[in-house]
C-alpha cells in the first residue's frame, strides 16, 4: 500500500458518504470546492466505466493562503482532493497526505500547518465514513 494515500473505509451507500463528508467539511470549516464524478465523466467520453468514483475539492481558505503566501508553487497541489469510490463490498476515502505534499516544496516553516491539515481532513474522512 502507498504510505502517502490516507484511506478510511465505510459501509454506507455512496451517497450517504458524499452528504455526511460534505457536512463535515463545513463543521470543520472546509468549503467543497467543487465534486467531480468520474464515473459519469469517463462515460460522457464513451468509454465503459462501472467504479463510482467521486472526487471532493475541499480547501480552507486560511490554511490557503498561509501556504501560498509563504510559496506560491504550492497552488499546484491544492485544494486538497478526498476521492470517495465503490471498493468491494463497501466504499474507500482516500487522499495524498498533506505531509508528504507539502514535503516536495521548499518550505520548512509550513510542517505545523501540513500536519493540522492532515489531521483535519482525515478527521472529515472518518466523520463522513462512520
Amino acid at each position: 500500500m502507498n504510505q502517502m494515500v490516507l484511506r478510511v473505509r465505510s459501509k454506507k451507500k455512496l451517497n450517504e458518504v458524499a452528504r455526511d463528508l460534505e457536512a463535515a467539511a463545513q463543521r470543520n470549516k472546509f468549503g467543497v470546492l467543487g465534486v467531480h464524478d468520474l464515473k459519469a465523466k469517463i462515460i460522457e467520453k464513451g468509454v465503459e466505466f462501472t467504479r463510482d468514483c467521486l472526487i471532493f475539492e475541499v480547501c480552507n481558505p486560511q490554511q490557503a493562503k498561509q501556504v501560498l503566501e509563504a510559496n506560491a508553487e504550492i497552488s499546484t497541489a491544492l485544494p486538497c482532493r478526498i476521492a470517495v469510490y465503490s471498493e468491494g463490498d463497501g466504499i474507500t476515502l482516500a487522499t495524498l497526505q498533506p505531509t508528504a505534499m507539502l514535503a516536495m516544496f521548499d518550505a520548512p516553516g509550513l510542517a505545523s500547518v501540513a500536519e493540522e491539515v492532515e489531521r483535519t481532513i482525515l478527521g472529515i474522512m472518518e466523520a463522513a465514513a462512520s
